[in-house]
């Protein structure tokens, strides 16, 4: 992972400081995390902590329901979205193999001159 997705991912923020971000009351987001839309991270005191990634999918469900999506609508479009990056990642994977076999290939490689 690198560095700036890893920092993004880490859960340093307070619900508090969530609400100012998001424009969300804490009981929303509360909501949004027994829905489990969110993933809260908590700390050994049940602290809540935040991460900025979390904060950018609490404003994309706060976008969504102003456009009129439901609950239901929205945790099939994050699905979808997860299922996409799979897809992707899947596909991504089959390329490198298949390059990684060509290159490794007696008929395959292009550095080979008969």
């Amino acid at each position: 992972m690198d560095e700036i997705k890893q920092r993004k991912s880490q859960p340093l923020l307070k619900i508090s400081i969530v609400m100012e971000l998001t424009g969300l009351t804490a009981r929303q987001i509360r909501y949004y995390e027994d829905q489990k839309l969110i993933n809260v991270y908590r700390t050994k005191g049940k602290q809540r902590l935040y991460s900025l990634n979390q904060v950018d999918i609490l404003l994309i469900i706060k976008q969504h329901l102003s456009d009129g999506f439901n609950i239901e609508d929205i945790r099939a479009y994050f699905d979808s979205q997860k299922r996409q990056k799979k897809a992707v990642n899947d596909k991504q994977a089959r390329r490198l193999l298949f390059d990684e076999m060509m290159n490794n290939s007696p008929f395959g490689s292009s550095n080979q001159h008969y």
